[in-house]
């Protein structure tokens, strides 16, 4: 009894230093783990309620259910820690994000749910959520988890409002990711900074490209193309770039923002005494903006300009991504160490402390590049680890610290697959070399929201100290992506294993991308002009994992993830069967058989119809979600018409002729969308197939055809396109699966 009074007496004295009020962000906490959550706030390292708040948007009728605790860092990685009873999870993180990992931990190993990019499974969530069985603490194995390429905007939508952003920022955390680059809004302090430099308001928005094409802008690629962009649309996107920024930081994540190495419009030197720009010559048929050299005078007040407009329109930050020379720049007689050292040296005193994140990409960076530098407060995110043989990154960059990455998709193709086999095996080996410099991974597809089984694979990198079991996680992958066990399930998703997701490192880090989409020939190889031309895998495994998928239990079909995942499977097994079909199409057109030639194309024809038809089940795979946002930024139809050619130019011609005949960019963002398959792919090749039809009628040679002309006339166009899905994706799936036979 007397240790029982003793115990009351000391909760009591504690209980009476506890704040009075709840604060606010405990609020998104119902009931009594509102209450705990705020008793944990008031001595906390940080605030839990942005986490509290993720969680309930991630999984509003389950988020009561967890306690989120804010736990001191235990040194140098990120941890969490999960435990708890049935209906009470806790879960103690190092951060926010850290938090939210645990909650992906649990939602994985415990609940056996699947959140993905895109795709989730939740609603097989029980009422009452289950006991963790035994507690569990995990670690980062690295410091640096870095999500998004400097092309992700472009590739997977300039125009997405706030909401779509927050998502992704909310699943990135759920992966463990904690580096973010943010290119939304990047050219607000471009056009402030440059004002104060002899520019004005309107040429510099004649200089700025419209959104969807502002990635190379920031790369020093181009400019220009699609603009002038309005001041509106200025203001627009800095206040969603702050949004984005702030989401970031609430969540202890990093905002890698775009820093300053030297871009400028025409005519600087001539109007800033004492500065020297470099021409950049062309890219792919584009003129390169001009580089202002670092070890001028000029240089380090236009970057001390453009840092504070930057800081600011979007606040602070730790770490800002640059690539000097990009795809082909020339230094001219600028000395790249000593330019090197000045541009870090002017991030540095903006940002005393920052990291310069650099594109591992061709030669970048150089030799000399690095030999100028504070390599200490450098992180090379490389773009080729998983993509060649024999590669030695701490030689190549001589101990600079490095994150191993991949850009397992291009242009935001929608094809599966990637070189995971190289992933498991080389990223442990490359971390544990004597004196490893691999500090991260670096998630950098060009367009995300493809493939959520690569994304979920690679970011578990991060957080397993050893090697995966390919096999045991794609089981439990097939298991928790549709909230239960199933033999189908399992067998298709094994199949897909030992397919697309084993492709070698053979030069290429992406599947062969679909020739539905290709300008129309005969011998067309691949739709990009820098896609693979063959396929890295077996199709016949993808043919077998649609069966399999199509007999997965009525019972799983339901979820959110099993729909994705059963139209994206059926596109593939169709996208894969025209480089089967296609060949046939050839030898009838090279026999003089006109009757087979009619057959097969008209064959090859009914696979796009019903290509089109799949694909519209599905929303994630419509076309006009990605115009609809476009036109939404307009303020004027003037303007909205703008916007919308800046929106499908992307994905077709890209840019004016030269670019896109003679610079070979034409699809390379082509993708299996519905609208663009039936309103693009489909005219093409009926024109295509018609002059081949005549040719062998009349015993003539076909007739030409300006391919840009007819991609250039359909991106400004404005004919509205479907927002919502039709139709039954279960039943088009066995449709397109009869069809490929």
């Amino acid at each position: 009894m007397p240790a029982v009074l003793t115990f009351l007496t000391a909760l009591a004295a504690c209980c009476a230093l506890l704040p009075a009020a709840v604060p606010a962000g405990a609020a998104a906490l119902p009931g009594g783990t509102q209450r705990a959550a705020a008793v944990h706030q008031a001595a906390a390292p940080f605030d839990t309620a942005p986490a509290v708040a993720a969680l309930a948007r991630l999984l509003p009728t389950r988020a009561a259910q967890f306690t989120l605790t804010a736990a001191p860092p235990g040194g140098a990685a990120d941890s969490y820690s999960v435990s708890g009873t049935a209906g009470a999870v806790a879960v103690r993180g190092t951060s926010p994000a850290a938090l939210l990992t645990g909650v992906g931990w649990y939602l994985e190993n415990v609940a056996k749910v699947d959140i993905g990019l895109p795709g989730d499974s939740t609603a097989a969530l029980p009422a009452v959520l289950p006991a963790v069985p035994a507690p569990v603490t995990r670690a980062a194995v690295v410091p640096h988890r870095y999500a998004l390429n400097d092309t992700d905007d472009g590739y997977s939508g300039a125009y997405r409002d706030f909401a779509s952003y927050q998502h992704e920022i909310d699943v990135l955390a759920l992966h463990g990711v904690n580096e973010v680059f943010v290119q939304t809004g990047a050219e607000h302090p471009y056009y402030r900074a440059l004002q104060e430099f002899g520019y004005g308001a309107d040429e510099l928005r004649d200089w700025i490209p419209a959104p969807s094409h502002q990635s190379w802008w920031l790369l020093q690629n181009m400019s220009g193309f699609g603009g002038p962009v309005s001041g509106h649309l200025l203001d627009a996107r800095a206040a969603l770039g702050r949004r984005i920024t702030d989401q970031l930081r609430s969540l202890g994540m990093t905002p890698v923002l775009p820093g300053f190495f030297g871009t400028v419009p025409p005519g600087f030197a001539a109007r800033n005494p004492g500065a020297r720009t470099v021409p950049q010559g062309d890219w792919v048929g584009f003129t390169r903006p001009d580089w202002l050299d670092p070890t001028g005078p000029v240089f380090g007040r236009l970057a001390a300009a453009y840092y504070r407009a930057q800081s600011e329109a979007f606040g602070d930050s730790a770490m800002f991504k640059m690539d000097l020379l990009h795809e082909g720049g020339v230094a001219g007689p600028v000395d790249v160490t000593t330019a090197a050292t000045a541009v870090q040296r002017a991030l540095l005193t903006a940002h005393p402390g920052a990291t310069w994140a650099i594109l591992g990409w061709q030669d970048n960076p150089s030799d000399a590049l690095l030999a100028g530098v504070d390599r200490s407060r450098m992180l090379i995110v490389d773009g080729l680890s998983d993509r060649y043989e024999g590669l030695d990154r701490d030689a190549d960059w001589h101990g600079t610290p490095y994150a191993f990455g991949s850009i397992p998709n291009f242009g935001g193709h929608t094809t599966i697959g990637a070189n995971a086999g190289v992933w498991a095996r080389r990223f442990q080996e490359w971390r544990s070399r004597p004196g490893s410099a691999l500090k991260g991974i670096a998630y950098l597809p060009e367009g995300t929201g493809t493939d959520p089984a690569a994304f979920a694979l690679f970011s578990r990198l991060a957080w397993q100290d050893g090697p995966i079991d390919l096999a045991g996680w794609f089981g439990g992958y097939a298991a928790r992506r549709y909230g239960g066990a199933d033999p189908h399930a399992a067998a298709a998703w094994d199949m897909l294993r030992q397919g697309p997701y084993a492709m070698p490192a053979d030069s290429w880090s992406e599947a062969q991308d679909g020739l539905f989409a290709a300008r129309p020939s005969l011998t067309a190889t691949s739709a990009a002009s820098w896609s693979p031309p063959s396929m890295r895998y077996d199709p016949a495994l993808v043919r077998r994992a649609l069966d399999e998928l199509l007999a997965v239990s009525p019972a799983l079909r339901t979820s959110d993830a099993y729909r994705f995942d059963l139209v994206n499977l059926a596109r593939q097994a169709l996208a894969d069967h025209g480089r089967a079909l296609l060949p046939r199409i050839r030898a009838a057109y090279e026999a003089g058989d006109l009757a087979g030639f009619r057959s097969t194309a008209a064959e090859w024809q009914d696979e796009l119809g019903l290509l089109d038809e799949l694909l519209g089940s599905d929303r994630r795979f419509l076309l006009g979600p990605w115009l609809a946002a476009a036109r939404a930024q307009g303020a004027s139809p003037a303007e909205a018409d703008q916007l919308e050619y800046d929106a499908r130019s992307i994905l077709t011609s890209w840019g004016g002729r030269g670019p896109s005949d003679g610079g070979g960019l034409h699809d390379y963002a082509g993708r299996e969308w519905s609208g663009l398959v039936s309103g693009l792919y489909a005219e093409r090749w009926g024109v295509y197939f018609d002059s081949l039809d005549a040719a062998l009628a009349t015993d003539t040679p076909p007739a030409p055809v300006d391919w840009f002309s007819i991609d250039d006339d359909w991106a400004r166009r404005t004919d509205g396109h479907p927002t919502a899905a039709t139709g039954d994706p279960v039943e088009l799936a066995r449709a397109a699966a009869a069809a490929v036979g």
